[in-house]
């Protein structure tokens, strides 16, 4: 069954002075359809009391929800799917434990890794990258840059891929003319100014 994947998917992240409950607040009165909740420094109660309060203002804008990597937690919080970055994670056990229903997405650094994932059949959507430097995450792998995106076209790739890490408003149209599906921005973001209207500059550029 294929599952709607949006193009645009806002990732929040911990950061001073500002809740992840806060960001989702903030990015869906701007406009976001796609959350992804990334948070790996809160116990399992924690996060399950802050999952709920941000599927409480999904729900009322009626924005998907995904989690990052805390699949376990799937069947306690009012969430739509899970991405998984851990390359090592068994995806086939993931969706059986989330069932056909949920959306699933996993990482790949590498285009070996990602037909792999299409080959496997179990994910609904990757997200592709690093593409640049970015704080959150993957600074420990190459940069793909946008030759690393152009590389796909010379592969029958099928599985809609959202390019992260590091991305910025002016690299939108470039990453979009490789033919992928979208891109996933969280420190242009968050770290912006005034953070709305940077996700609704992204949103027009996408839509």
């Amino acid at each position: 069954m294929k599952k709607y994947v949006s193009r645009f998917h806002y990732l929040t992240q911990d950061m001073p002075g500002r809740s992840h409950t806060e960001q989702v607040n903030i990015a869906c009165q701007a406009g976001a359809n796609w959350i992804q909740y990334r948070c790996y420094t809160k116990t399992d109660d924690e996060l399950i009391s802050e999952i709920n309060q941000i599927a409480a203002i999904c729900d009322d804008w009626g924005t998907t929800l995904i989690l990052t990597q805390h699949y376990h937690l799937l069947d306690r919080v009012d969430a739509q799917g899970v991405h998984i970055e851990n390359v090592n994670t068994d995806l086939a056990h993931v969706r059986q434990i989330i069932g056909a229903d949920k959306t699933l997405g996993a990482s790949a650094i590498t285009t070996g890794r990602l037909l792999k994932l299409q080959e496997a059949g179990m994910v609904d959507y990757c997200g592709f990258g690093p593409f640049a430097h970015t704080d959150p995450k993957f600074n420990n792998y190459p940069f793909l840059g946008l030759a690393g995106f152009r590389e796909l076209q010379d592969h029958p790739v099928t599985l809609p891929v959202i390019a992260v890490g590091g991305i910025q408003l002016k690299d939108v149209d470039a990453l979009m003319e490789t033919g992928i599906a979208g891109i996933a921005v969280s420190g242009a973001i968050n770290n912006a100014d005034d953070p709305a209207a940077m996700l609704k500059a992204f949103y027009q550029k996408l839509y």
